[in-house]
């Protein structure tokens, strides 16, 4: 263990180092270097109106539908930083960091000002770390009850991530603003937080408690959790390596040249871990890609995290088209569900395509919403045009998650609906 916190603490020190100027970068040719973001609806041929008002619908039930059975959002009051909302886990009573970042982005994505300040102040009120003794020190903290109690203090860095990309957004949509709400402060803090931030250790219910970065240094990839362990490992769904190409041109200085890296990382990775035929990736695994041993093996499978994978890889080459294996990923990942009935198909498999039986404690539809949007998204790198054109319709004629599965389920469901229909998009520094 001793050695794994000299490891870690080096890992500050060894990133401090690399001050030197960012590799040159390629702007690839997809959105970010053209400007054009594809419509999958509108090559359907559903009408631009019909796709705004789809978009509208699902945005207006999930932010301020019936509050016992569509809505995800709640207004809490304000404090002197202005109104306060949450986004919460309505199955599991609630609030994540997952979902706080997520509903920024959908806000900061459709222009909802508000409800952006709103969640961001909540975060920063109830889920920011700020006791400089705490483990988790200027990360925040995954999961609180709806009164801001922290259920746990851990981070999680898929949070951190949406968080920084949402923030970076804000500041280039909505600039200008001053103490919580300078956006590009508050993103630059974070994201020198998750790269920077020296091991803090305190007592815990089961002995010393060490928490370091956000990342790995080599290879240069994302934690599934900052904790410090033995054999730390990875989660597929949080690598996003559309958004690091971001942070290696917006980021702190000093970073850029790691994001870049991390961004190659990702996508070289990203094979590695899926499966060669079903195209399938599990919820953790070993940084090379092989599947996880020890207590955590049991989610070396195609679990709820895992939805989300062929949308990152999707998304990236949407925007970068810098890696020509996601087209094949998303070819492969199309094919297996297809094969699987396009409208029956379950949540969880073994990563060769066996069908797996959620936890009891799970109660996500046996057909859910939100891995229909995600396997939709993988059509925007898919070069099985037709097959891709299956997905994006069975998203199209899916309802808007409602009841007790609306939170994992809703969110996925309305930034897929954005993904295919260009509306989720690079948000630019004003000129």
């Amino acid at each position: 263990m001793l050695r794994k916190l000299v490891a870690v603490a080096g890992l500050a020190m060894g990133l401090a180092a690399w001050a030197a100027p960012a590799q040159t970068l390629s702007d690839g040719s997809g959105a970010y270097a053209t400007g054009k973001y594809r419509n999958l609806f509108k090559d359907d041929g559903h009408s631009e109106k019909e796709i705004r008002a789809k978009i509208d619908a699902a945005y207006q039930q999930l932010f301020h539908g019936d509050p016992q059975t569509q809505s995800v959002v709640f207004a809490a009051g304000s404090n002197a930083n202005g109104p306060l909302m949450y986004l919460t886990d309505w199955n599991n009573k609630d609030v994540r960091t997952e979902g706080m970042s997520y509903g920024m982005m959908i806000t900061v994505e459709l222009n909802k000002k508000a409800e952006f300040d709103a969640l961001w102040n909540w975060a920063m009120t109830y889920m920011y770390v700020s006791d400089p003794k705490a483990p988790s020190y200027e990360y925040f903290a995954w999961s609180c009850k709806p009164d801001g109690t922290h259920n746990s203090e851990g981070a999680a860095p898929d949070g951190e991530s949406y968080f920084a990309m949402a923030l970076l957004f804000a500041a280039n949509r909505w600039p200008g603003g001053a103490g919580i709400y300078d956006y590009r402060a508050q993103a630059e803090k974070l994201l020198h937080a998750m790269v920077h931030r020296e091991p803090i250790t305190a007592p815990g219910p089961r002995g010393p408690h060490t928490v370091g970065p956000e990342v790995n240094l080599d290879p240069p990839m994302i934690l599934f959790v900052p904790e410090v362990m033995p054999h730390p490992f990875t989660d597929p769904s949080y690598h996003l390596p559309a958004f690091y190409e971001l942070w290696a041109r917006w980021g702190p200085a000093e970073d850029r040249d790691f994001w870049a890296r991390a961004a190659e990382a990702s996508r070289a990775f990203f094979p590695k871990a899926a499966n060669p035929d079903t195209g399938l990736a599990p919820d953790f695994v070993n940084f090379d890609g092989t599947p996880m041993e020890g207590p955590f093996s049991r989610r070396a499978v195609f679990g709820y995290d895992a939805w989300r994978v062929a949308s990152n890889w999707s998304v990236d080459w949407s925007w970068w088209r810098k890696a020509p294996a996601e087209q094949v990923l998303s070819d492969h990942i199309q094919k297996f569900f297809e094969s699987q009935g396009m409208d029956t198909y379950g949540p969880m498999f073994t990563l060769d395509g066996k069908p797996q039986a959620p936890s009891p404690r799970v109660t996500h539809e046996e057909h859910p919403e939100g891995l229909v949007g995600t396997n939709a998204v993988a059509g925007l790198a898919a070069t099985d045009r037709e097959r891709a054109r299956r997905f994006t319709e069975a998203l199209w004629n899916t309802k808007i998650p409602s009841g007790q599965s609306r939170y994992y389920d809703g969110m996925l469901y309305l930034m897929s609906l954005m993904h295919l229909s260009g509306e989720f998009r690079i948000i630019e520094p004003k000129k």
